[in-house]
């Protein structure tokens, strides 16, 4: 009876041990796992601080703090934008006058979720290491993220004017709540509706507020729903319904008519294709091939063909984006190149004339934001030399640092990474991208250093 009840009570203290290491990552989980009722309730993003703040309380209250590779070059970072912080006084020639104040909103918006994704992802790795989250779980966490931007997209499609008062906009001051930027935070809408094609056409947003940020997002989460749904033990039916959801996700893809997105998964195709290749494994590659191809197919042969045509066939954006980089990266380099203004500033006027502004008719006429039209510009205008070489050098030695982990997770980690490093000449990643980035490279960092033999299912190629 003695030696039943040490058995008894040592495997209650197993249980207690593996429920103590679950609730230690239940924040995490429910940002992850929670976010469309964030969405709804009007939080979105702005419930990231709030796990920010458990992560640092958890850091701080630990013993020591595992930092992984390459981590040097983000603090760098982060250390650049708190220098640039410094010129946010500054107006460069051609931009609307602004004091240190009036630029200290948006610049602290920045450099606060900057912080905020630092704290998380270095929380999460930890996590991680000490057994606490399982790296699957994490990897199941972001795929499932996919399945939520695939419904939001449908929704953002066929539904494109749904929109509500969420109960946090209803709290706010109604000049507050009427800011365009506010909006964007705290009012749940289903898509970004555009005329550039001559009529009003909806495009997906929700559950990531803009259209852009929607296909960040469903690339980078596409990634990781992958490697959940084919390199990690699940059920035949599961497997199915992955493959059943892909091909449907298509849809919202095409007609979110996001050039970058296609661009972008493109680019994450080859990639993982060569790296099979590399790796040895040309029959990986190849069936990366065929899934593309059929892809292709699919929208060729289809009513989506039709809709890819018409978005190529109108740039819209184009000459705006254009003119937004060529003016951001002449101020910089002639007046301010080392650390940048801190942060973004709005010309006086448009590309074709100064006299252009804002009207009712056209409120977003006039007036481009420089740093605003991807991150590579963002940073190069609002930190300068040293903020772009700090992040490039990032991105740059987490690739170098993992280009031997052929593992699945490694290559789709990677894959996510330089992905970014793709779409910074027109996506923003602040904040969920960046976020999602971020714990990508904590799943790299997590993975058993390369030649070392593993035989867990979760970073087997299957």
């Amino acid at each position: 009876m003695t030696l039943l009840a040490a058995a008894r009570s040592a495997g209650r203290g197993r249980l207690d041990l593996q429920a103590r290491k679950a609730r230690e990552g239940a924040s995490l989980t429910w940002l992850l796992a929670g976010f469309p009722l964030w969405w709804a309730l009007g939080m979105g993003v702005l419930v990231i601080p709030f796990v920010a703040a458990v992560a640092a309380v958890k850091l701080v209250r630990r013993r020591s703090i595992a930092v992984p590779p390459a981590f040097g070059w983000w603090l760098l970072f982060l250390l650049a934008v708190t220098l640039s912080l410094a010129n946010l006084g500054v107006d460069p020639p051609g931009t609307v006058p602004e004091t240190w104040f009036s630029s200290l909103p948006g610049a602290t918006f920045r450099f606060g979720f900057y912080c905020c994704c630092t704290l998380i992802a270095l929380w999460a790795y930890n996590l991680v290491v000490e057994g606490k989250l399982r790296r699957e779980r994490l990897i199941r966490l972001l795929g499932g993220l996919f399945v939520v931007t695939v419904a939001g997209g449908f929704l953002g499609t066929f539904f494109g004017s749904f929109e509500y008062t969420s109960p946090v906009e209803a709290l706010l001051p109604k000049a507050v709540a009427k800011d365009g930027f506010v909006q964007s935070l705290v009012h749940p809408a289903a898509a970004q509706t555009m005329d550039f094609l001559g009529y009003e056409t909806p495009r997906p947003a929700a559950p990531w507020g803009y259209t852009n940020t929607w296909g960040n997002n469903f690339a980078i989460t596409a990634v990781w729903f992958a490697i959940a749904a084919f390199c990690t033990p699940v059920k035949t039916k599961w497997r199915i319904a992955a493959v059943i959801l892909l091909v449907a996700s298509l849809v919202p893809a095409v007609y979110s008519m996001n050039r970058g997105l296609w661009l972008g998964l493109a680019a994450i195709a080859v990639f993982a294709a060569l790296r099979l290749l590399v790796s040895g494994r040309p029959g990986g590659m190849l069936a990366l091939a065929g899934a593309g191809c059929a892809a292709v197919l699919l929208v060729v042969l289809t009513p989506l063909g039709t809709v890819v045509q018409t978005r190529l066939d109108n740039g819209h954006s184009d000459d705006g984006r254009a003119f937004s980089s060529e003016r951001a990266t002449e101020l910089v380099v002639e007046h301010s190149p080392v650390i940048g203004f801190g942060s973004t500033r709005k010309t006086l006027g448009s590309g074709e004339s100064i006299a252009v502004g804002p009207t009712p008719e056209c409120p977003r006429c006039g007036g481009r934001t420089l740093g605003g039209n991807g991150q590579l510009w963002q940073v190069m205008f609002a930190h300068g030399i040293l903020g772009t070489v700090t992040y490039l050098g990032f991105a740059l030695a987490v690739l170098w640092r993992f280009r031997h982990d052929h593992t699945a997770v490694g290559i789709a980690g990677s894959a996510v990474v330089g992905f970014s490093l793709i779409t910074m000449f027109y996506y923003n990643a602040l904040v969920t991208p960046l976020l999602f980035t971020l714990l990508s490279y904590v799943l790299l960092a997590t993975g058993r250093p390369p030649g070392v033999p593993h035989h867990g299912p979760e970073t087997e190629n299957r």
